[in-house]
């Protein structure tokens, strides 16, 4: 299916007080929408992803895959300040004139408000299913807390409440290496291309672990000094990255990760959500450990937890398509046991 676009032609408030003088959200859409099968899955992507969610979802979203058209209406949305068709920095504004160093900031709220227009203009009542994993599933908790009425069931994957110290210290050293760019003081397409090669770098070791590097780049020749396995895996990210994105989004989408914080508008922000809900955890995930996972389905009533075992990290979420189908199966066919942890306290994870 062929990417669409909806003209927002108003102003759209931002959560920050800043206005952008109307909005482009580039969408997907599969399937044919039914309201009496129940059948809408409406899918928010991750960091760098973009709205066909059957390319980077393929184990999961596809012809005769679990979540294929002949049964569901899918959708899934770009988000604001993304490089793949949704107003971002490298949008013109009414002047003609590229955004580049002075987009705004984005929040979660504004790119769940930004998907509610596009809800609304779909004629889509209810949400059968949201699902969500990381910058995903922190869009996907923002908007089963700030539209509960409208989410019946929500898949919360490697994903958290409140953004955690260690997840900005991540992004901020990635931004470093972007800054430390020269070329990214001006205002073209292709400014800090290299220094978002070096962040991408740096943001591998977040999305996978020790033993995941310890299974794919192992060196076998012991006598070896030089040129890595490691080392040319991590120039090859880089490169790949550098191919499809842009600093600018890279930079913006990062802040939107950053100031991720249901807890903001509601202090009772997860005790809102009504929709049946699973929290799904990866064990070797370090930028979203499973502890706030677990911290979600403490807080949110109708919910239950379980975990993705797996050596890749927080990317077990898109490499382990197996286990999470059982688990989302289970889920939605309600054969998955109730989990709540009796004690959970995690000092430091949330302040509402």
């Amino acid at each position: 299916m062929s990417l669409k676009y909806l003209y927002h032609n108003e102003d759209f408030q931002l959560e920050s007080g800043e206005s952008l003088k109307g909005i482009k959200i580039a969408y997907q859409t599969w399937g044919t929408y039914d309201p009496s099968k129940n059948n809408v899955v409406w899918v928010c992507h991750a960091l760098t992803g973009n709205a066909n969610v059957f390319d980077w979802w393929g184990d999961l979203f596809g012809d005769d895959k679990y979540f294929n058209p002949k049964e569901y209406f899918i959708i899934c949305a770009n988000v604001l300040g993304s490089h793949y068709g949704s107003t971002g920095p490298l949008s013109k504004r009414a002047n003609g004139i590229k955004y580049y160093h002075s987009f705004p900031n984005i929040t979660t709220l504004d790119m769940v408000n930004a998907h509610e227009i596009l809800r609304k203009e779909l004629g889509l009542e209810k949400i059968d299913f949201l699902i969500g994993a990381s910058l995903g599933g922190q869009q996907a908790v923002q908007w089963a807390s700030s539209y509960p009425e409208v989410i019946k069931q929500l898949a919360l994957i490697a994903t958290n409440a409140k953004h955690s110290p260690y997840g900005i210290a991540f992004n901020e050293t990635q931004r470093m290496t972007i800054q430390a760019d020269q070329t990214f003081r001006y205002s073209y397409d292709e400014a800090g291309l290299e220094g978002l090669k070096a962040a991408r770098a740096i943001a591998m070791l977040s999305y996978r672990s020790g033993s995941g590097y310890g299974a794919t780049q192992y060196e076998i020749n012991n006598e070896k000094q030089d040129d890595f396995r490691a080392s040319s895996y991590q120039r090859y990210q880089g490169e790949k990255f550098a191919k499809r994105f842009n600093a600018f989004s890279y930079w913006s989408l990062s802040k939107s990760m950053d100031s991720h914080n249901v807890f903001r508008v509601h202090a009772d922000a997860l005790e809102r959500i009504t929709a049946r809900t699973i929290c799904i955890g990866i064990t070797t995930d370090l930028l979203f450990p499973p502890s706030e996972q677990k911290f979600l389905n403490d807080q949110i009533s109708n919910s239950i937890y379980t975990e993705i075992e797996s050596e890749f990290g927080h990317d077990g979420f898109l490499v382990e398509g197996g286990q999470l189908e059982k688990i989302l199966n289970d889920f939605l066919k309600e054969n998955t046991a109730k989990y709540k942890p009796t004690i959970f306290k995690q000092k430091h994870l949330i302040v509402a």
